[in-house]
C-alpha cells in the first residue's frame, strides 16, 4: 500500500522562516511522516539538519531532487547526490523537470532523455533509481507525440513522477494517464485542480462598463488546490496510483492563495482522512 507524505517544495516559505527541523516537525505534528526533499539547499548544515529530521521525528525520506545542468547537478556533482541521498536514506532521486532549453525541440528533449538515461544506469549501481516529474508542458505535442512519451521512450531505465493537477492542466485525465504508464510509476504528486470564483469587483467594474477586470480574472481562474478543495477524483486517482505501482503519494501545494503552507496541508491531510487514508500517513 503507498504512504502519503508531504513533498517539500510546499515548505518553501517555511524553510527560509523557520529553518529545515522546525518546519518539519510542523509538518510532522499535522501527521505527515513521509518527505520528498525540494526547495532546501543542500548544503553539510542542511543535509545535518534532515538527518535530525529522520532521527529525531522519525520521518522517512522517499527522494531528494536534482537537475542535469548547472554547478550542482547530477552531471556536475554525481558524487555529493548519491551521498546526500544515502545520508538520508532515500532510495530514490526525482528531476523536477526539463531544463528551459532542452524543451526546444525533439531533439533536444531526446538529448536530455539519453542523459537521463546514462545518469540512471550510474545511480542504479549505488542502488538508487531515477525518476522524471512532469508538468503541463510536458503534454505539449512534439512531432505528434507528447514530450513526456518522448522522455519515457528514450530513458527506458527513469520511473515517472506522475502529477495529478499538471496533469489535469494538461488537459489529459490523471487516472487514464497513471494506466498508460503502469509499472514506470514510483511517485505521485497530490494537489487538486480547481476552478475559482472571480473577484466581485471584476462583476462590479462589468456592471460599470469595463470588461477589463473580468477578462483579465478568467486568465486566473485556474488553481492549485488543498486535495479535496477542488475536481480531481481522489478515490479513483489514488486506486489507479496504486494500481501502477506507486509506493509515495505526495501531497503538494504550489500556491497557498493567502493560507499558510501549513494551514494548506493541514485541510489535505484532514480531507485524505476523511475519504479513508488516514492509514497510509
Amino acid at each position: 500500500m503507498s504512504r502519503i507524505g508531504v513533498q517539500a517544495y510546499t515548505l518553501r516559505d517555511e524553510f527560509a522562516r523557520r529553518g529545515v527541523f522546525e518546519t518539519f516537525r510542523l509538518a510532522r505534528e499535522i501527521g505527515y511522516r513521509t518527505a520528498e526533499v525540494s526547495a532546501v539547499a543542500m548544503t553539510p548544515e542542511n543535509v545535518a539538519e534532515l538527518v535530525r529530521v529522520r532521527d529525531e521525528l522519525g520521518v522517512e525520506f522517499a527522494s531528494i531532487s536534482g537537475g542535469v545542468t548547472g554547478e550542482e547537478s547530477l552531471t556536475a556533482t554525481f558524487d555529493k547526490f548519491v551521498s546526500d541521498a544515502n545520508a538520508l536514506g532515500a532510495s530514490m532521486i526525482r528531476i523536477g523537470m526539463l531544463p528551459p532549453e532542452s524543451m526546444a525541440t525533439p531533439e533536444t528533449v531526446g538529448a536530455f532523455a539519453d542523459t537521463c538515461n546514462e545518469i540512471a544506469a550510474r545511480l542504479r549501481d549505488h542502488g538508487i533509481s531515477l525518476h522524471y516529474h512532469n508538468h503541463h508542458v510536458d503534454f505539449a505535442k512534439y512531432d505528434g507525440r507528447f514530450l513526456l512519451d518522448v522522455v519515457a521512450e528514450r530513458s527506458p531505465l527513469v520511473g515517472l513522477e506522475i502529477d495529478a493537477h499538471w496533469v489535469q492542466r494538461g488537459g489529459l485525465d490523471p487516472v487514464a494517464t497513471l494506466r498508460k504508464y503502469a509499472g514506470r510509476v514510483a511517485m505521485v504528486h497530490l494537489k487538486d485542480y480547481r476552478i475559482a470564483r472571480l473577484d466581485p469587483e471584476a462583476y462590479a467594474a462589468l456592471a460599470a462598463g469595463d470588461r477589463e477586470p473580468w477578462q483579465e480574472g478568467l486568465k486566473q481562474v485556474v488553481q492549485f488546490a488543498e486535495v479535496g478543495e477542488g475536481n480531481l477524483d481522489w478515490h479513483a486517482i489514488i486506486a489507479a496510483a496504486d494500481e501502477a505501482g506507486a509506493v509515495h503519494l505526495l501531497v503538494e501545494q504550489d500556491e497557498c492563495y493567502g493560507r499558510t503552507a501549513f494551514e494548506s496541508l493541514r485541510i489535505s491531510y484532514d480531507n485524505l482522512v476523511a475519504m479513508g487514508y488516514g492509514d497510509r500517513f
